[in-house]
Parts: structure tokens; C-alpha cells; sequence
């Protein structure tokens, strides 16, 4: 399993890209846009790969997991409206986060048989290995 680079960063600042300046609280330092790439732990196992991605604040619901061309391709879309209603007027915030992580996965993974679970902010995936098939033994008579 190969893991894809995906760049999701809208085009930003030039003064920002050059000097690659490191994100303030969650935000872009110059921009105030949000970039949110959640971690992803993979440990390979005997029977398959599992995938953990941390991924809390989401819903199930919020999620997106799609496999095509071999290409394991995980994304989430939140949206929150917050509305705060003061003297005379009303504000409100919207927020979205989301993300895109894409996967690139080779003919040892059994794609019919990935399976996905999100419990406690964690987003578990397992990529069972294909049964390896032994070629068939054959005993050979020495003349």
C-alpha cells in the first residue's frame, strides 16, 4: 500500500508560500483559511492493514470512503452554522472543515473486503490481504 500525496491547500499568499510560514491555531498565519489534514496511523498485520484516522469532532455521516482504480480515497465535509443573536442584530459563523486523503493500494488488498468503523473521534479502516495461493505441490520422480 502506497500512500498518495494530495495537496488540498487552496492558493494562497505568495509572501506565505515562499517563506512557508507554519500555521497559527489550526489557521493560516496571513490568510486565517483553515488547512486541516487529520493524522493517519497504518500498521500492517498478517491478515491486512489497518488504517486509524484521527478524526474527532466528526459524525459518521460526515464521512466518505470511496475506492476506485485502486485508489482509497477517505474525505470528510463538516459544516456548522452558529448564530449569535445581541442587541438589534444577529451574527452568524459559518464553518467548514473538511479534507481528502487518497490511498494508493496494490493486488494484495482484497477490495471487497474493506470494511470502516468511527468510534471515539477515530476513523478504523481494515484492508484485508488477498489469501495467497500456494502453488500446488507436486512430487517428481527422480528416474
Amino acid at each position: 500500500m502506497t500512500l498518495v500525496k494530495v495537496n488540498n491547500r487552496p492558493a494562497n499568499n505568495l509572501f506565505e508560500d515562499f517563506f512557508n510560514f507554519p500555521s497559527v491555531f489550526g489557521k493560516h498565519a496571513f490568510t486565517g483559511s483553515p488547512f486541516h489534514h487529520p493524522a493517519v496511523n497504518i500498521v500492517e498485520k498478517a491478515e491486512g492493514y489497518h488504517l486509524d484516522v484521527a478524526a474527532a469532532g466528526y459524525e459518521k455521516t460526515d464521512f466518505k470512503v470511496n475506492l476506485e482504480n485502486d485508489l482509497l480515497t477517505i474525505s470528510a465535509e463538516k459544516k456548522e452554522e452558529k448564530t449569535n443573536e445581541q442587541e438589534k442584530y444577529v451574527r452568524r459563523e459559518f464553518t467548514a472543515q473538511s479534507f481528502k486523503r487518497s490511498f494508493s493500494l496494490d493486488e494484495k488488498i482484497d477490495a471487497a473486503g474493506i470494511t470502516a468503523k468511527y468510534e471515539n473521534g477515530v476513523l478504523k479502516l481494515f484492508l484485508p490481504k488477498k489469501a495467497e495461493t500456494a502453488a500446488p505441490q507436486k512430487s517428481i520422480e527422480i528416474q
